[in-house]
């Protein structure tokens, strides 16, 4: 249900340009049903949702910008009620802290949360670094979505063996 409401917030304040596009963030959100109705790992669940949360952020973050809403701490309080709303509920409804749920010694999903909320990250900006020495231009078409999507599936796949 929260991944509903972030997904609804982020798509009812949307606007038309975004540091993250939309099709990228419909693709985590639909890899993260996609994972739950498969009965994947919950750490590959984890990567997805951390990829969905840094998404739903930046272009929250992008809307503040074009809106001129400023004021002191606005990033980290946006990083902070993202986070919160994506952690409290699994966190009170017992989803997480599970004995047998652990992998490296951390909750599969805290632990898939924290890599693909990086890695998605690692993945954005590196489009936006990429796109500054190009003269603001892709390299390649789909470029926007295929860096922030590609490490999550890549982690994914490693995931995937690693927790069989």
């Amino acid at each position: 249900m929260t991944r509903l409401f972030v997904l609804i917030f982020g798509l009812v304040l949307s606007g038309t340009v975004f540091a993250v596009c939309p099709v990228c963030t419909f693709a985590v959100g639909a890899g993260i049903g996609l994972t739950q109705w498969l009965g994947i790992d919950d750490t590959i669940t984890g990567i997805w949702t951390g990829g969905l949360t840094v998404s739903v952020i930046i272009w929250t973050i992008s809307w503040l910008d074009k809106k001129n809403y400023n004021f002191a701490g606005r990033n980290v309080l946006v990083w902070f009620f993202y986070y919160f709303f994506t952690f409290a509920p699994l966190y009170f409804t017992n989803i997480f802290g599970h004995a047998l749920n652990k992998f490296w010694g951390v909750d599969k999903l805290v632990l898939g949360i924290a890599l693909g909320s990086i890695v998605f990250f690692i993945g954005a900006k590196s489009y936006e670094i990429m796109k500054k020495h190009h003269d603001n231009k892709a390299y390649f078409p789909f470029q926007k979505v295929v860096m922030p999507i590609a490490p999550l599936i890549i982690l994914s796949v490693v995931f995937y063996y690693l927790t069989k």
